[in-house]
């Protein structure tokens, strides 16, 4: 590569890097989610504003036709290794905030709040009209099964740092939310998985959709039980030089076998890199896997989130009608199913709606199932945006409810449904400075 292209490049991943921290940190100071910053320094450079306000500065940064083609692979690349270390720290986060208290509730909430709204849609899925959203796949059925996890997700990363900025993280409210996006984000990457299978097998026959379809389900159900203990053990092993030199090189390792067996099956990588980081958490945790995320959250992920913004062109791929439409129906959905399942749980009054509307936050997830599901020709760029957008809004209202909680006063858990004489005192957090 000639010195200058490399240069150039160079000076896009600066560009990147530097507006997706700034803007991240601005948001940040405001109690917003850190994601939506990194996601509005994407739209400050892409089509949306950068390329509509001042395509001349636009098409010198980012080229042309042939000339654009080599940056656009270097940044296809970052994006995908970013794309694939966020899941990694999700899947080692998945892992860590597994517990043992609070079961019945989490049960109820995730099983009802998870699970209704995604079956409703699958069961009304005949009626719905799909079409102004498909994609280049032309896949139905991977279509609604997206449709669903667009209405049933939940954030684990982007609430779980509302919940560090409001200092409720140590909170009982804060684990009970944590636990049933635990939940979901399992069950519903699972089903991303299949979507995708089918979505690959394009016209090829029923038997080999079959085939990908049992791949998926093999390889999760594997990565789930089998490879964390074997890796546990492998890990510990006398012979394994390189998990004793270089933790994080062996972390590293780990990761890319993983993703290299699940290409090798047909298998999601994203849903491989997911079960890498949830095998690796327990056997491997500590200062290597610390050591990564900083790297990770510091470099790669912040500029996977401003290119998931660069792709956005909101003067040609938003839809008013189905941003308000689809936000509208897949909120209230949610909601009314969480609200049900808090009530299922013994949850009443405010306690049902600070548990609803905190699991109605799509957050990152949401935005990698739109990255994914465009990658993958299920979606097309109309819906994409919508998806994007319905991540931002909906994280943007969680966070600014439970700071108007907290800032009033009011209880985040009125005491526990099942057994108040343990718990005799409303849950509170430090109220916030006004």
């Amino acid at each position: 590569m000639p010195a200058g292209q490399f240069g150039h490049i160079a000076l896009l991943l600066f560009a990147f890097l530097a507006t997706a921290h700034i803007l991240g940190h601005v948001f940040a100071r405001l109690r917003q989610p850190r994601v939506i910053g990194e996601i509005c320094a994407g739209l400050f450079l892409g089509p949306s504003i950068l390329g509509h306000f001042a395509p001349h500065i636009s098409a010198s940064l980012f080229g042309s036709g042939t000339a654009a083609q080599p940056q656009s692979t270097v940044l296809g690349f970052v994006y995908e290794l970013g794309l694939l270390l966020l899941m990694f720290a999700s899947g080692a986060e998945t892992r860590q905030l597994f517990g043992r208290d609070e079961r019945r509730q989490v049960t109820w909430l995730a099983t009802v709040g998870t699970g209704l709204p995604f079956l409703i849609v699958v069961a009304v899925g005949a009626w719905l009209p799909l079409q102004p959203l498909m994609g280049a796949a032309n896949q139905r059925s991977a279509l609604l099964l997206v449709v669903g996890i667009a209405v049933a997700v939940t954030s684990i990363p982007v609430i779980s740092r509302i919940f560090h900025d409001l200092k409720i993280l140590h909170t009982r409210f804060a684990r009970l939310v944590l636990g049933v996006a635990v939940v979901e984000d399992i069950a519903l990457w699972a089903v991303l998985a299949v979507a995708l299978a089918i979505a690959k097998s394009g016209s090829v026959p029923q038997r080999e959709i079959v085939q990908h379809v049992a791949a998926t389900l093999i390889y999760l159900v594997a990565g789930l039980t089998l490879a964390p203990r074997l890796l546990r053990r492998i890990a510990r092993a006398r012979w394994n030089i390189l998990a004793a030199a270089s933790p994080i090189g062996y972390l590293s390792v780990v990761l890319f076998f993983y993703v290299a067996l699940a290409a090798a099956l047909n298998v999601s990588t994203i849903f491989a890199a997911f079960l890498a980081g949830f095998a690796v958490a327990e056997a491997n945790g500590g200062e290597a896997l610390e050591s990564l995320q900083k790297v990770s959250f510091g470099l790669f992920i912040p500029i996977y989130f401003a290119i998931v913004g660069f792709r956005l062109d909101l003067a040609h791929t938003f839809s008013l009608t189905i941003l308000s439409t689809f936000m509208i129906a897949a909120c209230a959905l949610k909601l009314i199913s969480v609200a049900a399942g808090a009530r299922a749980a013994g949850f009443r009054g405010l306690d049902a709606v600070n548990l609803a509307i905190a699991t109605n936050a799509r957050g990152g997830p949401g935005i990698v199932l739109a990255s994914v599901a465009f990658d993958a020709g299920i979606i097309n760029a109309t819906f994409y945006t919508t998806l994007v957008l319905m991540a931002v809004l909906t994280s943007q209202a969680a966070g600014a409810w439970l700071e108007l909680v907290l800032r009033r006063g009011w209880p985040l858990l009125s005491a526990q449904p099942t057994a108040a004489t343990r718990e005799p005192q409303p849950e509170t957090a430090p109220q916030l400075a006004a």
